[in-house]
């Protein structure tokens, strides 16, 4: 079977073959990104970049055997072309807030705020579920950052000199709730994260119209979510 269709409708250009291969090997390569940062030990974008150029040298194998004469198609199919489509002010977004965050933690502020969060509120469900709630208003990729920021992971020595850092270890209570709220709080309103974002745009739904409908349900699943955990934790144990 063809990977490739010669069809006058740019959207069957593209066979059920060829879009397999190529959703497998981009969406194996992202599921493969924890594995190659503990393998290897390099940052993980370094495994999303090898991923991309593993895809581009697919496809352009696939282009080479299968993509016959039909300029239109192969140029559409190539990874270079796919690459000038990119959202360029989402990801300068992304790169900015991220930034600001680097700036916020080298100065101390981020770990100002989370010793203040410490005295005033001190219970970690709490802050967890105080993280989740911002993550609806600013997206969960620089929220966690900032909260890495504020909280650094401790080590044997710091959990030695302060058994109650055992939380913030690797893996820790702190951080085990805070990948759960500070991912399902964003669903609390629209612009809480990127996805959410596009489908405004896509389905032209409008932010008070998510807030009546599904903003309370939301909450619900999210509040139901952190007591399952402390539950959980009351009675197994850590």
């Amino acid at each position: 079977k063809p990977f490739i269709k010669t069809s006058s409708s740019h959207k069957d250009h593209f066979s059920a073959a060829m879009r397999n291969v190529i959703f497998i090997l981009g969406v194996g390569g992202l599921i493969f990104v924890p594995f190659f940062r503990a393998l290897t030990g390099l940052p993980p974008f370094m495994g999303v970049i090898l991923d991309l150029a593993i895809l581009w040298v697919a496809v352009e194998v696939i282009i080479a055997v299968h993509g016959g004469e039909d300029e239109k198609v192969m140029e559409q199919a190539r990874v270079s072309n796919i690459i000038g489509h990119i959202d360029m002010s989402t990801i300068l977004f992304f790169l900015g807030i991220l930034l600001a965050v680097d700036a916020l933690s080298v100065t101390g502020s981020l770990s100002a705020l989370g010793k203040w969060l410490d005295e005033t509120v001190g219970n970690i469900y709490i802050v967890d579920s105080l993280i989740g709630i911002f993550s609806s208003i600013i997206d969960n990729v620089p929220l966690v950052a900032s909260a890495m920021g504020m909280y650094p992971i401790s080590d044997a020595a710091a959990i030695a000199a302060d058994p109650s850092m055992a939380q913030y270890a690797q893996d820790g209570l702190f951080w085990e709730l805070l990948a759960y709220c500070a991912g399902t709080g964003g669903s609390l309103l629209i612009i809480g994260s990127a996805a959410g974002v596009v489908v405004m745009g896509l389905e032209k739904l409008t932010f008070v119209w998510y807030l009546k409908k599904f903003t309370w349900l939301a909450f619900l699943g999210y509040a139901a979510g952190i007591f399952v955990y402390w539950l959980e934790k009351l009675i197994v144990g850590a």
